[in-house]
């Protein structure tokens, strides 16, 4: 896997490089929004390119289970074989907030620039907060499924913001229907509890701090960042600008793109 290149989608034809890492059960594709504007009308303002990290949309999956440092190293493989001899500014939302820090501090000379959105570089005990996500699309009898339609009846989820991000990784092959992101390894993940490597994040020992400029987009009404996150984040990242952004949880990008595209762009032209 540490060599794999990852599934992309380009936005933009001219300008800075910037890369966009999406969250756990999430697709490059959820960056979208983001990167059309960045780019500009005519597309020349930036090139940004839209990553599937591995085990989700169609980037390969794990052969030996989860590892940001191998999730860092797809990464740091696919931007050197995307632009040879460029840099890059990185953004990670969440799981791939932790993958894009990993990324900067084991592969500093491919990122300029950084942008961690609301997650913070420490272990969040386990995955309890997507167990509920999980069990559901465990449940979803994949092989009595006739439409797109009759699966999104049968999902067992109230909620339709979070009900259509989920089935985004229900994929249909002929007549079969099978699920995009590595399920199977993330619910494994998660019932190791405290143990799971998802929840951690572990710093290689050798690792020297990223010091380069970085942005730390944080949701006000958002619980992954703590006041007491600050400290090992500036440790590790010296020159981190936290930006805590208000009527925002821990989708800062949905929540208030405007706000996330303006932020983006100063940092680009920094």
């Amino acid at each position: 896997m540490s060599g794999a290149r990852l599934h992309t989608l380009r936005v933009g034809n001219a300008g800075p490089r910037i890369a966009f890492l999406h969250g756990l059960f999430g697709q490059g594709r959820n960056w979208s929004t983001i990167a059309k504007a960045l780019a500009g009308p005519g597309l020349d303002q930036a090139r940004a390119l839209l990553i599937d990290l591995p085990d989700h949309g169609r980037s390969p999956w794990s052969p030996e289970g989860f590892s940001y440092a191998a999730y860092a190293d797809a990464v740091a493989a696919t931007l050197a074989a995307s632009a040879p001899g460029e840099s890059w500014t990185l953004v990670g939302h969440s799981l791939g907030g932790k993958t894009a820090m990993l990324t900067a501090l084991q592969h500093s000379d491919l990122i300029d620039k950084l942008c961690v959105v609301d997650i913070a570089p420490k272990s969040y005990g386990n995955l309890h907060r997507f167990a509920g996500y999980i069990a559901a699309m465990k449940r979803l009898p994949l092989g009595e499924l006739t439409t797109r339609a009759d699966a999104e009846e049968r999902f067992e989820e109230s909620d339709p913001g979070v009900k259509a991000f989920l089935l985004q990784n229900l994929r249909r092959e002929g007549a079969d229907w099978r699920w995009q992101v590595n399920l199977d390894m993330v619910a494994a993940d998660a019932a190791r509890g405290t143990e799971s490597a998802i929840a951690d994040f572990l710093v290689p020992d050798n690792a020297m701090p990223f010091d380069k400029p970085v942005v730390w987009l944080v949701g006000a009404d958002s619980e992954y960042v703590r006041a007491a996150d600050s400290e090992p984040m500036r440790a590790l990242f010296p020159q981190v600008r936290k930006v805590a952004v208000k009527g925002a949880a821990h989708w800062v990008h949905t929540d208030a793109p405007a706000v996330v595209i303006e932020t983006l762009s100063r940092l680009l032209r920094a």
